[in-house]
């Protein structure tokens, strides 16, 4: 288990973290998510002990990182899959990781197989592309076979096959009952590999919840309304300011801008019948956005409509 106690992160006058506390439980995956700038990297490398908090303290499986006497079997991490040496073999690379720990040459050559890379053992890591950098970085994660992941990107630079054998490979060791802590800004695939979610923005706690509560409960979802006297109800929330409907192919209502209880509430006020009053899941990428969008500290200005190539 991780746990953060009031972390916080200060460089000069910039407040990076401010007070995080969050848990990340063994048997999930949790996604660690937030825009660029959320201070996502600088908490997963006060996690792992690389920067000191300004304040506060964070703790792994009970103890902090560097109190772990073996912590390559305690906690795997990957932060920054070009901290090798380009001259080395891959399989060298992790042969001397493995020395630190005692760990024997079976293993080493064990994760290699399991990242897909027993072909390209004997080459040097100067010559790999992104993609086989993450394979190989993810390989030293897992060498010590550690209870808890702490993962940054994890899927950058895989092809389709690399990303499909990332999220097996996290929800594999979640069900083992391990600790998987992973940071992403593909939405998509977080949809898909996640089971809890902690969303921070600006060095704040913005969201610790399921992806299946959060896409649920999002600001925008849109509801579901089945009646009988659909063009009566349709034309009673359309006088309403930002609120939006429209008419499905057998005559439902997809309602935009109010919630279930307003809309229940103006059909009951009119007695108009209700069958069906059912708030529909956005996508993680739509409640993100929504979520988020007060706390994005590099914000792109909007392209200009027939400007000059």
């Amino acid at each position: 288990m991780i746990r953060a106690y009031e972390l916080t992160k200060r460089y000069g006058d910039s407040t990076v973290v401010h007070g995080l506390d969050l848990t990340v439980r063994p048997g999930t995956v949790t996604g660690f998510l937030g825009p660029n700038g959320a201070g996502k990297s600088t908490t997963m490398r006060m996690l792992l002990g690389l920067d000191a908090p300004t304040s506060g303290r964070s703790t792994i499986g009970g103890r902090s990182y560097a109190a772990h006497p073996a912590p390559l079997t305690e906690v795997g991490a990957l932060l920054e899959t070009r901290a090798v040496h380009p001259g080395r073999t891959a399989f060298h690379h992790l042969m001397a990781l493995a020395h630190t720990h005692g760990i024997p040459r079976g293993r080493v050559e064990h994760v290699l197989d399991l990242a897909g890379l027993t072909s390209v053992a004997g080459k040097r890591i100067k010559g790999f592309s992104l993609g086989m950098g993450q394979r190989l970085g993810i390989a030293a994660a897992l060498l010590g076979d550690p209870a808890t992941l702490i993962l940054d990107e994890p899927v950058n630079g895989l092809d389709p096959e690399g990303v499909l054998w990332i999220r097996n490979l996290l929800t594999s060791l979640a069900a083992e009952g391990r600790t998987v802590l992973v940071s992403s800004h593909l939405m998509s695939e977080m949809a898909l590999t996640a089971d809890h979610l902690v969303i921070i923005g600006r060095g704040r706690l913005l969201a610790d919840t399921t992806v299946a509560e959060l896409t649920r409960t999002a600001g925008g979802a849109p509801v579901k309304v089945v009646t009988p006297q659909a063009d009566a109800l349709r034309t009673l929330l359309t006088g309403r300011p930002g609120v939006r409907v429209a008419t499905g192919p057998t005559g439902e209502l997809t309602v935009h801008g109010a919630d279930s209880v307003l809309i229940g509430r103006t059909a009951a006020d009119h007695a108009i019948p209700l069958t069906e009053l059912t708030p529909q899941a956005v996508s993680l990428e739509q409640a993100f956005m929504d979520l988020t969008q007060d706390a994005v500290a590099y914000k792109a200005a909007r392209p200009l409509t027939g400007a000059p190539a």
